[in-house]
């Protein structure tokens, strides 16, 4: 994989949208995105950064018939001094790599990518929006692109990063989500793509996902594809349930993706001692915990969502009051402090937090050396 990136100005720049009216998920895109292309001759070349617009492919493009693709979801912050941060882009990158060897695309460079990354968000530094609870959404994914019909993978693939401005995932960030326990259809099994972020999970989830909210649910929680008892995740985050003074969260099975929030959040939780648990956990063991108030509350985490508390769970024909319908403690304090170490104002005590270095720091930083220098 090369090492320099070449920059393609756009023409003309578009109008930002105003931060201070809700930016929503995923509906604005900035100037620019990343691009790169794998070959098997020159393996991943042509690292460039160009104006944002469509892309040409050919009708047989393996992504459109086979589904060959991978991506990533990540953050980049604005912090009240103005600097730019990152939240684990590395274990980002190590999951990108995990995808890519079980949908068979060739590995990317990890660090290469970051540092793409870092200069994509460096010249968009003026997307970033400033509001409490909104940040860039980074969005890495990777497409196969042989035009050749054929059940086989694919020998070219296309790099792509595109960033857009958002605010929180569900509106208001805080405020508990309502789940439906899903016992019909299925997202993964073990020896599946579950523990994968490929688009084929997503497109699997979206018939129960319909289904919820017709109910009038905001999102479903997966129970395992074999029993149909087990809980896994939530349609776009992982699960955690509170239990008496123990936090349990289902175990990563090969079904589950491993989000980089939900680590996160166990370490986070470790690191106060808090008692964490990752094991199988059968919905009608969770609905008996319920029923004895030992339930005390429930959260899903992931990139888009942060922490999400949940106020109500329907299984079958029964439905549980969470925490009085309301954001428990625990939820609220795992959230101010990891928004708080993104945000930049609280301690990264456990090192998690990688700076973006805009082009003006950059020349700060050597006029300040070569003032140094000059007193010397």
């Amino acid at each position: 994989m090369g090492q320099s990136i070449t920059f393609h100005k756009a023409d003309k720049l578009k109008p930002k949208p105003d931060g201070s009216k809700p930016l929503g998920f995923g509906k604005f895109f900035t100037d620019y995105m990343f691009e790169m292309d794998y070959s098997m001759e020159e393996g991943w070349h042509d690292a460039r950064i160009v104006p944002y617009g469509p892309i040409s492919l050919d009708p047989a493009a393996t992504i459109f018939h086979y589904g060959q693709e991978v991506f990533e979801g990540m953050k980049a912050y604005r912090t009240e001094d103005k600097r730019i941060l990152l939240f684990r882009p590395d274990k980002n990158m190590e999951r990108m790599n995990q995808s890519c060897a079980r949908l068979n695309i060739p590995e990317i460079d990890e660090q290469f990518v970051i540092k793409a990354i870092k200069q994509l968000v460096a010249i968009e530094e003026k997307w970033i929006p400033n509001e409490p609870g909104q940040s860039l959404y980074i969005r890495p994914f990777i497409i196969g692109t042989d035009p050749a019909l054929g059940v086989h993978p694919s020998s070219t693939y296309k790099l792509l990063i595109i960033l857009s401005p958002v605010g929180s995932y569900f509106g208001d960030s805080m405020s508990p989500v309502k789940i439906y326990v899903e016992d019909e259809y299925v997202r993964a099994v073990k020896g599946g793509v579950g523990y994968a972020k490929t688009s084929g999970n997503y497109a699997a989830s979206l018939k129960a996902q319909t289904k919820s909210e017709e109910l009038g649910f905001d999102q479903v929680l997966w129970l395992d594809g074999v029993e149909h008892k087990y809980i896994e995740e939530v349609g776009s985050m992982n699960i955690f349930f509170k239990i008496d003074d123990e936090v349990w969260t289902p175990a990563l099975n090969g079904s589950i993706l491993p989000g980089v929030t939900r680590a996160s959040v166990i370490e986070l939780l470790q690191h106060w001692g808090v008692t964490v648990k990752e094991k199988k956990i059968s919905v009608n063991k969770l609905f008996k915990k319920a029923e004895k108030q030992q339930l005390k509350e429930v959260f899903g985490t992931g990139t888009a969502a942060v922490i999400s508390p949940v106020g109500f769970l329907k299984w079958n024909d029964k439905v549980i009051k969470v925490a009085n319908g309301k954001t428990g403690k625990l939820s609220q304090k795992l959230y101010d402090t990891l928004t708080g170490i993104q945000n930049g104002k609280i301690k990264d005590e456990l090192h998690w937090i990688q700076e973006v270095k805009t082009d003006k720091q950059e020349g700060a930083k050597e006029k300040e050396e070569e003032k140094t220098a000059t007193v010397e």
